[in-house]
C-alpha cells in the first residue's frame, strides 16, 4: 500500500526466480508477498520512507506451467507501471542471474531475437530512467571481471552500474553503495540512511 505523495521512486524488475525480490528484502529489511509457485505473483512489493517509494515489481519473461496470456498481462503491467511513473523514477534496479544470462543471451540471439533483459533495459532508458544491473549470483561465476564486462557491452548498461551481488547470502553491501550514489545526484542525502 503507497500512502502520501511519492515524490522519488526506485524500481526492482527482472525475470521470474533471479533473486530480485530477495535483494528487495534484504535492501529494505521487509518481508515481501510471494506467489505460491516461482514467478506467479503479480502484485508488486513496496517500500515506503516519506516521499521515496521503493517497488519490486513481478518477474516478467517466460513462466513455465502458466498460460501465455499470463505471462503477456505480466508483461503489460509492467510496462504500464513503468510509463505511468516514469517521471518519478529517479533509478531501475535491474536483476539478472548472472550465471544464466550469457548463455540466455546466446540462445535468443541465435533464433535472431532481441533477449527481454536487454528489451527491458532498452525501455528502461529509452524512458529516461537510469539503470542499475544487479549481477546477482556471482558464486556461480568463474570469471567475475570478465562476466561484468561482458554483460555491460551486451546491455550498454556502464561497468560501473553493473553490480555483483549474492542476494541468498545477503552480499548486497556494493549495490547499497551505488543506491546511496544515485540518492545523493537526486540531492537527497535524507535517504542515505535507507542504504546503510
Amino acid at each position: 500500500m503507497v500512502y502520501g505523495r511519492v515524490n522519488l521512486e526506485l524500481i526492482f524488475v527482472g525475470r521470474s526466480n533471479v533473486g530480485k525480490s530477495t535483494i528487495f528484502s534484504s535492501l529494505f529489511n521487509v518481508k515481501v508477498r510471494r506467489g505460491k509457485k516461482p514467478g506467479t505473483t503479480i502484485n508488486p512489493n513496496y517500500y515506503q520512507y516519506k516521499d521515496f517509494l521503493a517497488t519490486d515489481l513481478p518477474g516478467f519473461g517466460y513462466i513455465q506451467g502458466v498460460s501465455r496470456d499470463f505471462n503477456e498481462r505480466i508483461k503489460d503491467f509492467i510496462v504500464r507501471y513503468i510509463e505511468d511513473n516514469a517521471k518519478r523514477i529517479f533509478a531501475a534496479v535491474h536483476v539478472i542471474d548472472s550465471k544464466a544470462f550469457l548463455e540466455i543471451v546466446r540462445r535468443w540471439d541465435s533464433r535472431g531475437y532481441i533477449p527481454i533483459d536487454v528489451e527491458m533495459v532498452d525501455f528502461l532508458k529509452d524512458v529516461g530512467i537510469e539503470v542499475v544491473i544487479a549481477a546477482n549470483k556471482m558464486d556461480k561465476v568463474e570469471n567475475v571481471e570478465e562476466t561484468l564486462r561482458n554483460i555491460s557491452e551486451i546491455t550498454k548498461v556502464e561497468v560501473d552500474n553493473v553490480i555483483p551481488t549474492i542476494a541468498k547470502k545477503g552480499e548486497i553491501s556494493l549495490l547499497k553503495r551505488k543506491l546511496r550514489e544515485l540518492v545523493l545526484k537526486q540531492r537527497r542525502a535524507d535517504l542515505l540512511k535507507i542504504f546503510k
